[in-house]
């Protein structure tokens, strides 16, 4: 049947969206967005598994080496030029192009862009749109509109990902290293809450990819937690928020790991953290259930390897160079474990977002690289997407890489045609068994993570006053509670395990800066901020070492009185059981259990200390 999806124009003086038609298919009766997740899983609005099975649509984010003539096919990767428009709407109908997407059996579609796309008022040339002319005229940013409305019609999920900052291909020492290589962190920032608000009608837009492939430039490392203006894990927290709390809340969060650090010179410290350092700080969002986690991965890189050939090569050994043992050991402490440790604060679904090979010219090594990557991703049921969709062919020849080829005259090489030896393996990894149907609720994990500045993740808590001036301060998401604390370091846990305390609306959380609720002296000669009773924590604050505050929510149902103490000042001290995974490695912590909930906070100024946490007073749900 055909549909007409007509999108309007967001805010008075943008550029306007495109209206057109599109093919609706069985697709769309699939799913119902938005989606969100739950532990592992992505989810869908009915609670039903969404297994990501995607591939990168690329073009809109550039395919221009960085040298010579933009026109010329010859400076663009692979000689396939793009036009600035995702790639093959010069040489077959936008229709046919989703069409082909579905029948290669995915379900979504990693959409990039640049940031210069989103600012580009010059029209797209007649050639690079030669087989669609409804887009001629139209701005790059008006084409990608139209990719859209074209893939979300027929019932596909789109994730837009921020691949540059300049329109030019990725990903080496090219001025893209980072969200803020070639340009202010706010214009990052106010381009994404931009895209976001353009597609907030179109509820298959299900995903934000916040940046690609972020590594090092000539000069320096970006890095995950050290406060800088190169702390990749602020800059996609501050973003994530920001999304979640100003533009959509029904977004997912996609972010990647680090990929690269280090000069690659032998003798030289070098390697790919990917998601390793997520294990011990984990980004924990506004809105629960919306964060996934990605990496890429490819047979020409590898743990230490940059992917060069000659400058930039080490003798390091890429991907395929090693044992499937050592292939499979790798990719789970490089990323893998996020999907596959449950209940901790750092679990989330892995989507691996880029990966693939071509079908011309892959040697034994690379094709056994391939196999047994996807064997992997079928074991642990990962969600993936291919790179690319999209390429271009001559009688058959050209890059290879592309699940779908076409020539000028607009004919089709796709991975079926032609002896394509992916094929086999393509069709196994689509086809895998897997979880299917509706996942059942899980408790969700945070850390929260003062290190340098407030951590406040109560929307709540963020639409009113500063509630500690001067302190930094740190609060659970909204619907959770804290049930771990550090004695040094400031980091905490929170979690809705078990009976969730509901903090009625109507209700004001209290600051509590003295022993006013103290009703039994469980921390003798400690100084103790207890809430009142019917309350819990869902925060603090801290000056340095120093406890300042506590925040506590009241319950809107009766809850127990009693309880008992949890000191950690003198190491660790959790439940055997205890869930939520190490939230402060290498600091003394507690931790209620998972049927507690977090009442007091004590700590000492005496002679020697410092002021910071040394006990809980964990009350029972």
């Amino acid at each position: 049947m055909k549909r007409v999806l007509l999108v309007l124009a967001l805010v008075a003086g943008l550029m306007p969206l495109v209206s057109f038609q599109t093919t609706a298919t069985a697709a769309e009766a699939q799913w119902t967005p938005p989606l969100s997740t739950r532990g592992r899983y992505v989810v869908d609005a009915d609670g039903r598994r969404f297994k990501l099975k995607a591939g990168n649509w690329h073009g809109a984010s550039g395919t221009w080496n960085g040298s010579g003539d933009p026109e010329a096919d010859a400076n663009h990767h692979a000689g396939e030029n793009s036009g600035r428009v995702p790639l093959g709407l010069d040489r077959v109908a936008l229709d046919t192009i989703v069409a082909q997407f579905v029948a290669t059996g995915i379900n979504s579609v990693r959409l990039p862009f640049s940031n210069e796309m989103v600012h580009d008022t010059r029209p797209v040339t007649d050639a690079a749109v030669a087989a669609n002319p409804a887009l001629r005229g139209l701005t790059p940013l008006q084409v990608y509109d139209a990719a859209v409305a074209a893939l979300t019609g027929a019932g596909l999920a789109v994730i837009l990902n921020n691949h540059t900052n300049t329109t030019r291909w990725c990903c080496g020492v090219d001025g893209n290293e980072r969200w803020n290589a070639s340009q202010s962190d706010d214009t990052w920032q106010s381009d994404w809450l931009f895209m976001v608000r353009r597609y907030r009608t179109n509820p298959r837009v299900v995903g934000a990819d916040l940046y690609n492939e972020v590594r090092r430039n000539v000069w320096d490392d970006p890095n995950w937690g050290l406060g800088d203006n190169h702390d990749w894990f602020a800059a996609a927290q501050r973003l994530g928020d920001r999304i979640l709390a100003e533009a959509d809340p029904d977004m997912l969060i996609i972010i990647e790991g680090i990929n690269w650090t280090g000069i690659p010179v032998d003798g030289f410290a070098h390697g790919r953290p990917t998601l390793e350092p997520v294990r011990t700080l984990s980004p924990a969002l506004v809105r629960s259930g919306k964060l996934v986690l990605a990496a890429h991965f490819y047979d020409y890189t590898g743990p230490h390897h940059s992917g060069a050939t000659g400058v930039g090569e080490t003798s390091d050994p890429r991907y395929r160079d090693l044992s499937r043992d050592e292939l499979f050991a790798t990719l789970q402490q490089e990323a893998f474990y996020v999907a596959d440790e449950a209940a901790r604060h750092y679990t989330a679904p892995l989507w691996v977002s880029e990966f693939g090979i071509g079908r011309f010219g892959s040697d034994a090594k690379s094709r056994a690289w391939f196999a047994n990557f996807v064997d992997y991703l079928v074991a642990h049921d990962t969600d993936f997407a291919y790179w690319p969709l999209v390429g271009w062919q001559d009688n058959g020849t050209g890059n290879g890489w592309a699940l779908l080829s076409w020539d000028r005259s607009g004919h089709l090489l796709g991975i079926d045609d032609g002896g394509d030896w992916r094929a086999a393996d393509w069709h196994r990894l689509v086809a895998a068994p897997g979880r299917t149907g509706v996942v059942e609720p899980v408790a969700h994990w945070a850390m929260l993570s003062p290190d340098h500045g407030d951590f406040v993740q109560s929307l709540r808590m963020r639409a009113l006053p500063d509630w500690d001036s001067g302190a930094r301060k740190a609060a659970c998401p909204d619907g959770q509670r804290l049930v771990g604390l550090a004695r040094d370091g400031n980091r905490s846990l929170c979690t809705d395990a078990g009976r969730e305390p509901a903090w009625p609306v109507s209700s004001a959380a209290q600051v509590v800066t003295s022993e006013r609720y103290v009703t039994t002296d469980w921390a003798g000669g400690y100084t103790k901020f207890q809430c009142p009773d019917g309350s819990f924590l869902i925060g603090y604050a801290v000056r340095g070492a120093t406890v300042s505050s506590a925040l506590c929510a009241p319950s809107g149902a009766a809850m127990p009185s009693g309880g008992r103490t949890v000191w950690f000042d003198r190491g660790d001290n959790r439940p055997a059981d205890a869930h939520g995974g190490d939230f402060a490695s290498g600091h003394y912590k507690g931790q209620c259990g998972d049927g507690e909930y977090a009442a007091g906070i004590a700590f000492t100024r005496r002679i020697g200390s410092n002021g910071a946490p040394a006990a809980l007073f964990c009350r029972g749900l």
